[in-house]
């Protein structure tokens, strides 16, 4: 019975990839570094984020490519995380603490650089004001994890060897390694580590990968997590992503919101029915739909003040759904608003 059931899945979709490759729309749709590079060029980024409100557009889009015309689907930014982030960056001496060094290089990835930049922005002011020295990774790749769920191991290959010299060159210099985006965590922590056991360099990189809520967890543990909060948050309902629960190190998330005082946190341990594409294809969104209701219905019941998912494309889909959440918020950006930041 000891049947390791999604890796089992994955190994089918690898086999049936090599044998009868992927339709257009699969593959660009995985193509993050390359679509949403092309889509985040200024006006093309304003364009497309008008095209994709069209309700004309969006059936046009539905029939012509498979992208389902209710699925929500996520703005782009020419004004890019990097691009933010680097403005930010100051140097403080690191301290560190347990299994932490202080000193943490910032893994953009591709959602978290050309969709939600803010959220990374928020990473920034919230681990500098916790005396937290954070870099930027000077250049990195998508990290594959859609290439993955595509079954396309030779292109995961290729990201592995783009990403993986920069990354354990960063890890050697004393940067441990976080980001915003709980499949990119889990790539490199669990995935490419499974695939590439006997690469050094990437067992180097697993074991300095860090959840960032398990990373303010472990600092907070040292007595190097400030705790002074001038704000509450009241309440909020949080939908534990399925990339975040696998890693299995508690809901670390959850932990650091209950230290804001007046502040009560309802985690949903259910799958959102997201799983990247799944609930953006016209064949199978109203299959993710149906995922997701259990989970829409309790925050829904729930009437928080804040709706919040560590993973952003979880979380819109979600709120789309919902009648009582219109924009959810990022954990990093609850945690910003409690710090006053």
């Amino acid at each position: 019975w000891n049947v390791d059931f999604p890796h089992l899945m994955l190994r089918a979709k690898a086999q049936k990839f090599k044998n009868e490759g992927a339709r257009l729309r699969d593959r660009v749709l995985t193509s993050t570094d390359t679509v949403f590079g092309m889509t985040a060029i200024p006006v093309v980024d304003v364009t497309v984020n008008a095209l994709n409100k069209n309700a004309t557009f969006r059936t046009l889009f539905e029939k012509s490519f498979g992208v389902h015309r209710e699925a929500p689907v996520p703005e782009f930014h020419s004004k890019t995380l990097r691009k933010r982030v680097k403005p930010m960056i100051k140097s403080i001496e690191p301290k560190a603490v347990g299994s932490t060094t202080g000193k943490v290089a910032l893994y953009a990835t591709c959602y978290g650089n050309y969709n939600s930049p803010t959220i990374g922005e928020d990473f920034v002011k919230v681990f500098q004001h916790n005396n937290i020295h954070i870099d930027i990774v000077p250049k990195e790749k998508c990290c594959g994890m859609p290439k993955l769920e595509l079954g396309d191991l030779d292109t995961v290959e290729a990201l592995k060897n783009a990403n993986i010299p920069v990354l354990a060159k960063l890890v050697d210099e004393g940067y441990d390694l976080i980001a915003p985006i709980p499949s990119c965590v889990l790539m490199y922590k669990q995935e490419l580590p499974l695939l590439f056991p006997n690469d050094p360099d990437v067992i180097k990189v697993q074991k300095a990968f860090f959840d960032p809520f398990e990373y303010l967890w472990l600092r907070h543990k040292g007595g190097e997590l400030n705790t002074e909060f001038p704000n509450a948050l009241g309440d909020i309902a949080y939908q534990v992503a399925c990339h975040l629960r696998v890693q299995n190190i508690g809901i670390k998330t959850r932990d650091i919101l209950h230290l804001v005082p007046g502040t009560v946190v309802t985690a949903q341990e259910r799958c959102s029915g997201h799983d990247g594409t799944y609930a953006v294809k016209e064949e199978t969104y109203d299959k993710a739909v149906k995922i997701a209701r259990p989970v829409v219905r309790k925050v829904d019941e729930q009437q928080a003040d804040h709706f919040s998912s560590d993973c952003p494309m979880a979380a819109s889909h979600i709120a789309k759904l919902s009648d009582s959440t219109e924009k959810p918020k990022h954990p990093m950006t609850l945690v910003c608003m409690a710090y006053g930041l």
